[in-house]
């Protein structure tokens, strides 16, 4: 079942979010940290209560939180050159690894992909790391599209 995250789910998405932070270590040992937590209880209690960023987990028959996905809205405005856009953001989707290729994420994706649909965002759009190839075949498996790239030269 994929439903909006609630503060009773923190120990579930916390465990998913080492998994995401493990995967970016191993890739970017140079960025990121082996251990350590992207965001605080408080900071994630805070994010949970939001109402224009959800959280949606996905949450087994047993109660296990096996998916989880931060959205953030992104409103571009018009400009000179550009139209206005309103986005919806995928800051974070991870998927437990031991139940990867089970469609878990693609039934996770559909997810929000209807509720950006149903509120009026323009697009999707997400980062997905070079070093991270797994997510990369994934998303263009489930139909994104390179909108662009950033480029880098470490010093």
């Amino acid at each position: 079942m994929i439903r909006r995250a609630e503060v009773r789910d923190i120990p579930g998405i916390n465990k998913l979010l080492g998994q995401v932070l493990l995967v970016h270590h191993n890739g970017r040992p140079d960025l990121f940290k082996e251990k350590g937590q992207k965001y605080t209880e408080q900071e994630l209690v805070d994010l949970i209560n939001k109402t224009i960023d959800p959280i949606f987990v996905y949450e087994s028959e047993e109660g296990e939180i096996l998916g989880h996905c931060f959205c953030q809205t992104i409103n571009k405005p018009e400009g000179p050159s550009c139209y206005a856009c309103k986005s919806l953001y995928i800051d974070d989707l991870c998927i437990d690894e031991n139940v990867r290729g089970q469609h878990v994420g693609k039934e996770m994706y559909d997810y929000v992909k209807k509720f950006a649909k149903d509120n009026g965002y323009y697009n999707l759009t997400l980062h997905a790391w070079e070093c991270n190839p797994n997510a990369v075949g994934f998303y263009s498996h489930i139909g994104m599209q390179i909108q662009q790239y950033t480029m880098e030269e470490v010093l």
